[in-house]
């Protein structure tokens, strides 16, 4: 059953596979995203990373001509949970913020993949020639940070662009 306010998830413009033949990535499209001046904005579907979407759409007005490309990575699956799922957790999981884009007339792209978060939204930023990355942080402490790690600073470690921590 799908949500009636939900459009329909389309069909993916570009997918990417691994050498077994597993998906490990695919890119939807609205139809009028531009592949120059392009940020990153890491999505998981939190309010964190909607704060992320916020502030991203606050930079893209001030600049003259800017796309926003949405990335929701999901941890490693199977090959056959890939094929079903990979795609649809990635739609739904954004749905808000792409709901958020739209609203504010913004052309946007979703790109969906699987693996390290830091390691592919750095890997992106390089293949897509980025201008940076705009992640939502939970603003753990320093002691929390240590124990568990946090995905804003591995990117800022990682990445080969600016990266904008939305707090």
């Amino acid at each position: 059953m799908t949500d009636a306010s939900q459009p329909a998830m389309p069909a993916p413009t570009l997918s990417e596979r691994d050498a077994d033949g597993r998906l490990v990535g695919a890119r939807i499209d609205n139809g009028n995203a531009a592949d120059e001046n392009v940020w990153l904005v890491a999505i998981d579907g939190s309010a964190h990373s909607l704060r992320a979407v916020g502030e991203a759409i606050r930079l893209a007005r001030q600049m003259k001509s800017c796309a926003l490309h949405l990335v929701h990575v999901q941890s490693w699956m199977s090959k056959e949970a890939a094929e079903a799922e990979l795609v649809r957790r990635g739609w739904t999981t954004t749905a808000e913020a792409r709901a958020l884009l739209d609203a504010a007339g913004m052309p946007w792209r979703l790109h969906v993949v699987m693996g390290d978060c830091a390691e592919r939204l750095a890997a992106l930023a390089g293949k897509l020639d980025c201008r940076g990355i705009v992640v939502g942080s939970r603003g753990l402490g320093a002691t929390q940070s240590l124990l568990i790690g946090s995905v804003a600073q591995k990117v800022i470690h990682l990445s080969p662009v600016p990266v904008l921590v939305v707090r």
